[in-house]
């Protein structure tokens, strides 16, 4: 008989949360019972899932009592004070914020890359990675099992949905007024940036975070970080760009490889196709690669336009879209949960 568990999501009314609820019932996770937690201000407030009305509850140390499975998408600062508190009280967290990726007791899971450290969670908790982190290496892996990887360079093109559904209604209202003739208010949301908000519609920023000291962002770091520890590769070269495009949802890379082992084309269309999550769309002839307008609701990652480097025999090009909400965030979310279901481990 299939074991039920009892879910808590903590975070559920935003653009990551509401795509959790909906994949646990289009995956038909094994629920025993589900809560929905969130800040105070939410508290009280009704919320459906599943053909059922539930009323959200005020996220609390306690409120992690009895529950199996936890999964966080509220914020680094709410999965700093409660995500410990809900693996005290014998939750496994999975944390879909940036807050303990880099933990060294933490694993940072894609479960097509690296499922096995689910085995050991010295925590509790376990991390879900930047949304165009996971993409990319999901992608990456089964061509580096086969031939090596020794440098990646990355440029991303990141849909505004990765912000929040804020950032959704203000491409919205923009557009909009650039429609109307009117002039675009450039700060609609609270500018993350470091004192300057610019618009997006019609527009293209190259920063998303804030600038570090090195000239990159903390979004390229992540990318750059978060690559060498889900892959076991500290050594591998990394860099990122990563950009803000006037797309609602979906990611896109241009992504730049080198491997250890020469490979033809052809080797690396056979990888991809043979991988769990990946669709193969490469197809010059009749214009078909991946575009995240085709890419948006759905689960795999799309990989096309793959061409070998002009100069190096080793080197390859191709281009990676995925919806930054699903397999970017809640998609591996629950996948993550669903390896620890099926390797026993729950």
């Amino acid at each position: 008989m299939t074991k039920h568990y009892n879910v808590a999501v903590v975070g559920a009314t935003g653009a990551v949360g509401s795509k959790m609820m909906e994949h646990l019932i289009k995956r038909n996770f094994p629920i025993k019972s589900i809560k929905f937690l969130a800040s105070a201000r939410s508290a009280g407030k009704p919320i459906e899932f599943n053909g059922q009305t539930y009323t959200i509850e005020e996220a609390t140390p306690e409120s992690f009592e009895g529950i199996d499975i936890a999964l966080f998408s509220a914020g680094g600062s709410v999965s700093a004070a409660l995500a410990p508190e809900a693996a005290k009280r014998g939750a496994v967290v999975i944390d879909n914020t940036s807050h303990f990726r880099m933990d060294p007791e933490v694993p940072l899971v894609v479960p097509e890359v690296n499922r096995h450290v689910l085995k050991t969670i010295p925590k509790g908790i376990i991390a879900n990675p930047n949304c165009s982190t996971i993409q990319m290496v999901a992608a990456l892996q089964p061509i580096r099992e086969k031939f090596g990887l020794t440098k990646v360079v990355v440029s991303t093109y990141q849909a505004v949905s990765g912000s929040g559904i804020a950032a959704i209604e203000e491409l919205k209202i923009q557009s909009t007024q650039w429609e109307k003739g009117k002039d675009v208010e450039a700060s609609i949301l609270p500018a993350k940036s470091d004192k300057k908000h610019y618009p997006i519609a019609r527009n293209v920023i190259p920063q998303i975070d804030k600038f570090t000291d090195n000239g990159y962002t903390f979004e390229e770091m992540k990318m750059i970080n978060e690559t060498k520890k889900i892959m076991g590769l500290p050594g591998l070269h990394v860099a990122a760009t990563c950009v803000r495009v006037p797309v609602v949802s979906g990611h896109s890379e241009s992504v730049y490889i080198e491997l250890e082992k020469e490979a033809t084309i052809e080797d690396i269309f056979a990888s991809l196709k043979e991988a769990p999550g990946i669709v193969l769309q490469d197809d010059i002839r009749a214009q078909e690669y991946p575009m995240p307008i085709y890419a948006e609701g759905e689960d795999p990652i799309f990989v096309g336009r793959i061409r070998r480097d002009l100069d190096n025999p080793k080197g390859f090009h191709m281009w990676i879209v995925a919806d930054n909400l699903l397999k970017g965030a809640a998609l591996n979310s629950i996948q993550i949960a669903e390896a620890m279901i099926e390797d026993d481990l729950l």
